[in-house]
């Protein structure tokens, strides 16, 4: 059901505020159920809202996906409390990848996409930002893609001492993480 425009602008503000990382117009379009047009002229009243200079938030264009973060001026008021707290937290969709990655290793980018049905690009290149991944070598398959794998920063982050010490999963979560042959 296609929401209406007077509306769609809420709803898009609402969505901002679920998500934890930007998200591009046709992925709002599709949590939306709207058009793309629709998404662009509710994102332009966004961005008139937050320019409007009465707010601590501004719309922001980022890795190719849009987002709602604070101010410069106020990020640098909030930032010795908020920064330092945020800065060890990971995504929902970053733990997943992340996850993939870790018992699925040494894994690549078509692979953890085949098992999360998503694009993992932007979760690749943040984890590998972080630190928590790194290219570990290429696949003896054509094109010879990069496998990632996990770092002794990921081990350090979840308090292990090695890959070893991941919890077991039961056969349901392993059979998430096998590829389709």
């Amino acid at each position: 059901m296609e929401l209406e425009f007077a509306s769609l602008a809420p709803a898009l503000e609402a969505v901002f505020f679920m998500e934890s990382e930007g998200r591009t117009i046709d992925a709002l379009g599709r949590i939306l159920e709207a058009p793309k047009e629709a998404v662009e002229e509710a994102l332009g009243v966004l961005r008139e809202k937050y320019e409007a200079g009465d707010s601590g938030l501004e719309l922001v264009e980022r890795a190719g996906g849009w987002l709602i973060r604070p101010r410069k001026d106020v990020w640098d008021r909030i930032k010795n409390h908020y920064g330092k707290k945020n800065e060890g937290r990971l995504s929902r969709a970053a733990l997943e990848t992340l996850s993939i990655i870790a018992y699925s290793q040494p894994i690549t980018r078509a692979e953890i996409e085949a098992i999360r049905g998503v694009a993992a690009d932007n979760m690749l290149r943040l984890l590998v930002e972080r630190n928590v991944i790194k290219e570990v070598g290429k696949k003896d398959a054509p094109g010879r893609p990069v496998q990632y794998g996990t770092t002794k920063e990921f081990l350090s982050f979840f308090k292990l001492n090695s890959i070893a010490e991941l919890p077991r999963l039961d056969e349901a979560e392993a059979e998430r993480f096998r590829l389709a042959n």
